[in-house]
């Protein structure tokens, strides 16, 4: 998505006169009544949640939208703007009570036919939206009256909720759709608890929404969201009080944060995967035994000491342990000699050069050295490619066929926002999931797998989806289209006075009940 980056020398000059009073020790400046400042480690790429990829985007959209469900802390599903629901004997049918007492943040009524617009836009194939996927088992949408729709499936599904509670299954307002069009992502109106007030590159402003359906709520009078890739700076911004709270917080900065009696530090077990994405498409990452050797080339435990801290857990499972369906595999154990073997087998027994992309950030570009280091003592020699977000998009999802990829390597992660392992695993490794469809950057293809990803998409039955991503792990783990890396532990650091904040284990925070005391 094209965006506009602020210039590199602004940005330094202004976090050096931050880092400056922070060590001089000066006085925490004054907060105006309710404003909070947030510090994240990417840049915001868009505000319509319909048609993001990224965490931090996804997570700022929920300040101003919402959708039928969501989940509490823990994933519990719960109700939002949806009062309740029914589902038929064969879960072909969810029929879906609405709240009668929301406005879209324009004035627009929140109704049954704003729901049907919303979800025939997102599953429309035309409009191209990036979440559609997460309504493919969605038939067609009938309004029974004012306040109740109609969900028609293609097929049984037991957790159509789940991907309803997704937050890019939120709900805009009609009105604004019709008014900007193609450039909605830039003038988000939604139910939620903040009313969009400003955007520029890095730096994004919400005020309190004045007629916000909750009663009580919110308890902010604004939230600033400032992008902040640089860990120094993001930590420097919270000690001298210029933001209230920061994530990622860089992991080897824990211990000062926890010594300053202002600051708290929270950590959240997460549903977060990091791995490495292995393009199966191309030499020699066409060959299984060049993957398994990797995977043996890396030490998972000191992956996770050198660049997290030691905050987190070896990946054991293609899924996270908080995932339904998650079944333990085993660790790849670190057996250097192992992998050598294997790439002798596959035909390098000297290694090979290749290329490595990530996000570029603090931890990100720390976690592609650390694997260039490891992988380098095997004789694999990787050159670490940083990407500016907007770059990064440009190429995991410009190419429009796996011919056209130029990807070899990629670090990244996956959060499985709904909490099921259909999500967890099809968008990442079904062969109807490359970009720029989906985010299957392995280009990993396997009958087997196909198979048992349909099936569990089409099944209510717990036992059948059990078995179907019971298979689909055992392959995956085995095929290895990826480096399988960690589960790792979310570190924010926040003011003491900022209470009621909430981050759940996918990485959105949700401001709707924060306060500062």
């Amino acid at each position: 998505m094209p965006r506009s980056l602020p210039s590199s020398s602004r940005i330094r000059t202004a976090f050096r006169s931050v880092a400056v009073a922070a060590l001089l020790g000066l006085a925490s400046p004054v907060l105006a009544a309710g404003q909070i400042t947030v510090g994240v480690g990417d840049n915001i790429l868009g505000l319509d949640p319909t048609d993001l990829n990224d965490s931090v985007s996804l997570s700022a959209s929920r300040l101003f939208f919402q959708g039928l469900y969501g989940f509490d802390r823990n994933l519990k599903l719960v109700p939002v703007l949806a009062e309740r629901s029914e589902v038929n004997a064969n879960s072909t049918e969810y029929t879906v009570h609405l709240r009668r007492d929301v406005k879209f943040h324009d004035g627009t009524p929140f109704d049954a036919a704003a729901v049907k617009l919303n979800y025939d836009r997102l599953r429309d194939p035309s409009n191209r939206l990036k979440r559609q996927s997460l309504l493919e088992a969605l038939d067609r949408v009938e309004v029974v009256d004012a306040f109740t729709v109609r969900l028609i499936l293609k097929a049984p599904s037991g957790v159509l909720l789940n991907y309803l509670a997704h937050t890019g299954a939120s709900i805009l307002s009609p009105k604004a759709i019709a008014q900007y069009g193609a450039d909605i992502s830039r003038h988000p109106v939604g139910t939620g608890p903040f009313v969009f007030a400003s955007w520029t590159p890095d730096t994004l402003k919400a005020s309190r929404n004045q007629q916000y359906w909750r009663q009580g709520l919110p308890r902010l009078d604004g939230v600033t969201i400032r992008s902040v890739p640089e860990g120094g700076a993001r930590l420097a911004l919270l000690r001298s009080g210029e933001a209230q709270f920061v994530f990622p917080l860089p992991p080897e900065t824990v211990q000062i944060v926890e010594r300053d009696e202002r600051l708290a530090i929270d950590k959240t077990p997460s549903i977060v995967a990091q791995y490495v994405a292995l393009n199966t498409t191309r030499k020699p990452f066409d060959d299984p035994r060049v993957r398994q050797a990797l995977n043996y080339a890396i030490d998972k435990a000191a992956f996770i000491k050198v660049v997290y801290n030691g905050f987190g857990t070896p990946m054991d499972a293609p899924v996270a342990p908080g995932i339904a369906f998650y079944n333990k595999q085993g660790v790849w154990p670190y057996d250097p000699a192992k992998a050598k073997q294997l790439l002798a087998e596959a035909g390098y027994p000297n290694g090979f050069e290749t290329e490595i992309w990530n996000f570029s950030n603090t931890l990100n570009n720390r976690a592609s050295q650390f694997l260039q280091q490891q992988l380098a003592a095997v004789g694999v020699k990787v050159a670490v490619n940083p990407l500016e977000a907007g770059v990064a998009t440009t190429r995991l999802w410009g190419a429009k066929t796996p011919e056209e990829a130029q990807v070899r390597m990629f670090f990244g992660s996956w959060a499985p926002s709904t909490g099921d392992a259909d999500w967890a695993l099809r968008p990442l490794l079904s062969s109807r999931s490359y970009p720029p469809a989906l985010y299957n950057l392995a280009y990993f293809k396997d009958d087997a797998v196909d198979a048992a990803l349909q099936k569990g998409l089409a099944t209510a039955d717990p036992a059948e989806r059990k078995a179907a991503y019971d298979e689909v792990q055992k392959i995956v783990w085995e095929k290895a289209p990826w480096i399988f890396l960690s589960i790792n532990t979310l570190v924010l650091g926040r003011d003491k006075r900022l209470v009621g904040l909430s981050q759940l284990p996918d990485t959105s925070v949700t401001y709707e009940e924060a306060e500062l005391k």
